[in-house]
């Protein structure tokens, strides 16, 4: 008859980093992409992920703007594609938030239904324009550079722009 023997598991030693708490996001770490439906209510997630988000990473005081500026980027993607879906890409760099749109709506050949396309886009983002010149940013919209083309609009917001812009009393905040 075999005799029985009895074997030990031992848990490998704990990595101490597995025990500590994750670090909390700081501004540096802000790096969020989403694929959202091109519709009616996107503007209002839009909104509601952007002021989450840079809760979330100590930076509330760039909300307001930061705010104004997404949900008219993402209600003009919505209005120009021709897909069920608009993609957002938000990031924090060199003290600025970054803020992109992609849509599938493709360039025009034409060159003239091209520069009339861009004025109709420009048209619409005339308010997200005013609110990132009056920060001190940039913005734009051109061809996206990812297979299948499209649309990008981006806009960037310096931190120190976005707290001038409130100071001046310019956003009920």
């Amino acid at each position: 008859m075999p005799t029985p023997t009895t074997s030990t598991c031992l848990p490998s030693s704990p990595n101490t980093t597995d025990l500590l708490p994750p670090a909390p996001p700081t501004p540096e770490s802000l790096a969020y992409s989403l694929t959202l439906p091109a519709g009616p209510r996107t503007p209002a997630i839009v909104r509601a992920t952007i002021r989450t988000v840079l809760l979330a990473h100590d930076l509330g005081d760039m909300a307001d703007p930061a705010v104004q500026v997404a949900s008219e980027l993402s209600a003009c993607a919505c209005r120009f594609t021709p897909a069920p879906e608009v993609y957002v890409c938000l990031r924090y760099r060199e003290e600025a938030l970054r803020v992109v749109l992609y849509d599938a709506h493709p360039r025009h050949t034409n060159p003239r239904l091209a520069a009339a396309c861009d004025a109709r886009r420009r048209s619409a983002l005339r308010l997200p324009a005013c609110v990132v010149r009056a920060c001190g940013g940039d913005w734009g919209f051109g061809d996206a550079r990812q297979p299948g083309g499209g649309t990008r609009t981006w806009a960037v917001l310096p931190r120190e722009g976005t707290r001038a812009y409130l100071a001046a009393g310019c956003v009920d905040g």
